[in-house]
C-alpha cells in the first residue's frame, strides 16, 4: 500500500513548541505535493492564554481573530505551495477533529509539550486527545528544548524510520505507513518488536521458566515474522533491519530511537500484541511524551470516534 498524503493539517498555538512542527508539515507537503492547511484555534475556555482584560468575549472575538490571523501570516510567510490559513473559534480538540474530517485530511502535524506526571494530569494534552479522536494519522513533534533556532524544512531528515511491530492489525497499518514513508524518502527502515517475558510465558513448557529461556525460545519465530513483513521489491529502494528488544516497550523503543538516531517513530494506536496487549495506548502516549524525534501514531479509521 502506497500511502498518499494529499492534504496535511498543521496546528499551532503560536508557542515555540508548536512553531517547531511547521517545518515538518512543509517538508511533507513538498515531498507529496500536498495541500497544506495551517490552523490556529482561539480557545474559548476560561483558561485560554489570552489577555485577562478580555472580559466581554463576544466583543473581543474580532480583535482576537485578527491578531491570530496576523500571527499565522508571520508564521507561514511566503511559501511557494498551496497553503490555506485558518483561524477557528472553539475548543482545540473538537475544532481540529472537525476540520480534519471536513477537509478530508490525510495527516495532522502537531507539537507536544511532553508533559508528564501531575502537570499532565492537571493541564491535559491536546496532542494526546487528538490521537484518540482523529480519523487520520497524527504526527507529534516534540521541541528539542528552549532557545533553539527553528529548523527550515530543508533541514528535516527522514533517513531512519523506526516502526513498532506487535503483529496486530493496528501495528500492521502503522507498518504500511512506515514502509510507504521509507519508500518516499529512501529511508532506512527499522522493524522493532519488544519482548515482554510475562506476556509470552504461557507459550512455553513449565521447564522453561527463566526469562532468558523465554527470550531465546521466542526470538527465532519472531524474527522470521518480522522478516516476512518486508515485501521483496522493497530491497530496491529501502534498507531495512529487524530488531528484537526485551523489556518495557516504551522504554526500549525510546532508548533504541535515541541510540540509533531515528528521525521518526511510527506506532499503531490501541495495538494488540501477538497474545495479549503489547503496544497499547499507554505505550504510544509515553513514547510521544518522551521521545526526542517525531512520533507518527496511526489508528484504523473505523475506530475513530
Amino acid at each position: 500500500m502506497r500511502v498518499q498524503l494529499k492534504s496535511i493539517l498543521c496546528t499551532t498555538d503560536f508557542s515555540d513548541f508548536s512553531s517547531y512542527a511547521l517545518p515538518y508539515a512543509i517538508r511533507l507537503t513538498r515531498e507529496y505535493n500536498s495541500k497544506l492547511y495551517v490552523c490556529h484555534v482561539v480557545d474559548i475556555t476560561p483558561v485560554a492564554g489570552y489577555d485577562e482584560a478580555m472580559v466581554n468575549w463576544v466583543d473581543q472575538q474580532k480583535a482576537v481573530t485578527e491578531y491570530a490571523q496576523d500571527q499565522l501570516n508571520q508564521l507561514v510567510g511566503d511559501q511557494p505551495m498551496d497553503v490555506v490559513q485558518l483561524v477557528l473559534l472553539g475548543h482545540p480538540v473538537d475544532e481540529i477533529t472537525r476540520l480534519a474530517r471536513e477537509k478530508d485530511i490525510d495527516l495532522v502535524v502537531a507539537a507536544t509539550h511532553g508533559r508528564s506526571g501531575l502537570k499532565r494530569v492537571v493541564l491535559g494534552s491536546v496532542t494526546e486527545r487528538l490521537m484518540q479522536t482523529l480519523a487520520c494519522p497524527l504526527m507529534s513533534i516534540r521541541s528539542p528544548g528552549q532557545g533553539l533556532e527553528l529548523p527550515s524544512d530543508q533541514e528535516i531528515r527522514m533517513e531512519r524510520i523506526l516502526v513498532g511491530c506487535d503483529f496486530s492489525a493496528d501495528s500492521l497499518l502503522a507498518f504500511q505507513y512506515a514502509l510507504s514513508l521509507a519508500q518516499e524518502f529512501q529511508s532506512e527502515l527499522h522493524l522493532v518488536h519488544v519482548i515482554e517475558p510475562p506476556i509470552y510465558k504461557h507459550l512455553f513448557t513449565e521447564h522453561a521458566k527463566r526469562s532468558e529461556d523465554l527470550r531465546e525460545g521466542i526470538r527465532e519465530p519472531l524474527n522470521t515474522m518480522l522478516t516476512k513483513m518486508i515485501p521483496e521489491e522493497a530491497a530496491h529502494w529501502c534498507r531495512h533491519q529487524t530488531v528484537l528488544l526485551a523489556g518495557q516497550p516504551h522504554e526500549e523503543l525510546i532508548q533504541y530511537a535515541a541510540v540509533n538516531e531515528m528521525d521518526l517513530i511510527v506506532l499503531g494506536v490501541r495495538g494488540r500484541g501477538l497474545v495479549e496487549t503489547l503496544l497499547v495506548g499507554s505505550t504510544t502516549d509515553r513514547v510521544i511524551r518522551q521521545a526526542q524525534c517525531p512520533v507518527l501514531s496511526v489508528r484504523p479509521v473505523a475506530r475513530a470516534e
